[in-house]
């Protein structure tokens, strides 16, 4: 199979309060797929978050968007080097103004946290040690 790229779509009622949440988280953007109505968020070399506003994302699909606030439609699961940086970048999401989703899941070689961004899209930050 070909190594392939992935552009998960998520509509944002703020642009620019979303981008800088997740600047502050670390994470950076590929001007060239980023305007004013969506920003390209680089999560790794071939994995991407598409930040659309809701009224561009509204033009991709006749379905009503969903409220992440109320309803979930995705969880999106982001590897991390160790458990501390897991706990860091929960907490840094936390004063950003996340919400948490569950208390912390320690399986001993598996450890996240889940948190809801600003638009309640769940988030779920993890480190795993798998044996060989």
């Amino acid at each position: 199979m070909p190594d392939r790229q992935l552009f998960i779509n998520l509509p944002v009622s703020s642009l620019d309060r979303s981008v800088k949440f997740f600047k502050e988280l670390g994470f950076e953007f590929v001007s060239e797929l980023t305007n004013e109505t969506a920003a390209c968020m680089s999560i790794s070399g071939s994995a991407f978050a598409m930040l659309v506003s809701n009224s561009r994302f509204s033009d991709f699909t006749p379905k009503i968007i969903c409220n992440a606030r109320e309803r979930c439609e995705a969880i999106i699961a982001v590897s991390a080097d160790s458990k501390e940086e897991v706990d860091a970048l929960y907490d840094k999401a936390m004063a950003l103004g996340a919400s948490k989703v569950r208390d912390p899941e320690d399986h001993a070689f598996m450890y996240g946290r889940s948190f809801n961004d600003l638009d309640g899209h769940v988030w779920e930050v993890f480190w795993m040690d798998l044996p060989d």
